[in-house]
């Protein structure tokens, strides 16, 4: 298979939703091990889509690390059936590169998809494990949203962005998550005590 270019920030594919799969048919397949070939030529740790400029409801993650074998999960037409708690995320992305900043998510998500065959599956990931962040974030591309629409701090992403010469923040995007508020904004004061305590 091959090794695709990855999309940058500002391209305006990023920003489209995605079209569900019909059919998890060859040209899906090829799709599929182009996408894992990236991601593992890149060193990501997932890659969606449109990233590669594909429009349709597929994502690759493989979390494993160190000396662990690689362990590829295919996610096509990903649902989010639940999710609860909240973490606060330091992340990336291979649209952003270099650019890093702590975003909102779920602590723990329950999503279900078809894997590379076609077959339906459930997978649970919680304790806001690199899984259960990366299931988020690679489902989000799906739906043109980006990890920075979830920035705790604009400054910082500004910062990332600006040294990186990548775009601004697009202020539009920015998500408003009053369910995740309360619990993220006791974790920041945890942190921050935490900090003046060391």
């Amino acid at each position: 298979m091959s090794i695709r270019k990855v999309v940058k920030y500002g391209t305006p594919s990023l920003r489209e939703p995605s079209k569900e799969v019909h059919k998890v048919s060859q040209k899906i397949k090829v799709l599929v091990e182009d996408l894992l070939d990236t991601m593992y030529a890149q060193n990501g740790v997932g890659l969606a889509a449109p990233q590669i400029g594909e429009n349709v409801r597929v994502f690759v993650i493989d979390v494993s690390t160190g000396d662990e074998p690689l362990n590829p999960m295919v996610f096509i037409n990903p649902k989010i059936i639940k999710k609860s708690g909240a973490v606060i995320s330091h992340e990336g992305c291979l649209s952003f590169p270099e650019a890093f900043t702590d975003v909102k998510r779920y602590a723990n998500v329950m999503v279900k998809a078809l894997d590379r065959n076609g077959r339906s599956f459930v997978l649970e990931a919680n304790g806001g494990t690199l899984l259960a962040r990366c299931i988020q974030h690679e489902f989000d591309h799906l739906n043109g949203i980006l990890f920075i629409d979830h920035v705790i701090n604009r400054f910082d992403a500004e910062t990332q962005l600006s040294k990186n010469n990548l775009p601004p923040l697009e202020l539009e995007h920015i998500l408003n998550e009053p369910e995740l508020e309360p619990e993220i904004q006791r974790l920041l004061e945890e942190k921050s005590k935490k900090n003046e305590e060391s």
